[in-house]
Order: structure tokens, then sequence, then C-alpha cells
């Protein structure tokens, strides 16, 4: 699969197959983020894969009881370990974390897996079951799995509606 393919073919995934996820499969995703880029270099973040059933029940319960993560047999977790404010204003705790998390998704999708970004989520809630420092910042999670569904894909805007070529 290409990158190309990986961007058109991405679905978020709601429902998973308790097939554990292989350890080769789970570091390359890893890797994805490892490797993505970030303001200077810092690469101010940690990932954290669960598949702590005890752990993923509190994950279940900070994401406000979604089933898709009490489903999946792994939880991935991006959070920010620091921040720096870019001369543009941007904070590099959201941009880089969410740049790696991406990478993540893709290669996930690549390997087989399913992820879906979550929004709904209490950070205090995710901080304490991953035992996680006040400074530090959950960013993005999701649950991971193979899928046990195949989503259609979601409409679009109009590429005139969303980007110019000056």
């Amino acid at each position: 699969m290409t990158v190309k393919e990986a961007i058109e073919t991405r679905r978020s995934v709601r429902k998973f197959k308790s097939t554990p996820i292989e350890d080769e499969k789970l570091i390359a995703v890893l890797e994805a983020g490892r490797l993505s880029p970030s303001a200077r270099n810092q690469q101010q973040w940690k990932f954290f894969v669960v598949r702590d059933r005890a752990i993923l029940e509190k994950l279940y319960v900070a994401s406000e009881n979604q089933p898709s993560v009490q489903s999946a047999p792994a939880a991935l977790v991006a959070v920010a370990t620091g921040d720096i404010q870019m001369a543009c204003g941007g904070h590099t705790s959201a941009i880089d974390t969410s740049i790696a998390f991406a990478y993540m998704l893709l290669r996930a999708w690549e390997l087989g897996l399913g992820t879906c970004w979550l929004g709904r989520f209490h950070e205090d809630q995710v901080k304490a079951a991953l035992n996680l420092p006040a400074d530090n910042t959950v960013v993005a999670f999701t649950p991971l799995g193979y899928p046990d569904e195949t989503p259609e894909p979601r409409p679009r805007k109009d590429a005139s509606e969303i980007y110019q070529i000056i």
C-alpha cells in the first residue's frame, strides 16, 4: 500500500475483532510516530500502546464509555511532554504530537489495523490511568485493532472549497 492509498482508503473504525496485535506491528506503528517531524527536532512526546485490560477499562470510562475503546484489543495514546510556542503562535505540544499521531494512524492502516481518533475523553482520567505527570498533555487517543467492520467513505467537500493554487 502506498501513502496515497492509505490516505485515500483509511476509515474510522469503531468495531474490532478480539485478535491480539502482533508486537512487530505495534513497534512499526510506534516507529512511524518516533520518526515524524517536530519543531526544532525536540520530539517532546511519548506514545503508549495499552493492552492491559484493567487500564483499557479505565480508558473506556475516560472516553465516556465509547464502545470501540472497550471492544478493541489495544489503545494508542499520544502524550506531549513539553511545549514550545513557535513564532507563528502555534504550540508544539498539540501540533507535533498530532503530526506524529497521524503518521501512526496511517501506518496502522497500512498494516491492516483500524483506528478512530477520539475527541471525547477526559484528560485527567487518561493521565491517571497511565500514571502521567501533571505537566504532560494527552493530545490524542484511539482504540487500535483489527477491524470488524468496513466503513463506507465519508463525504468530503469539493476541492474548490478547500484549497487554491495561487
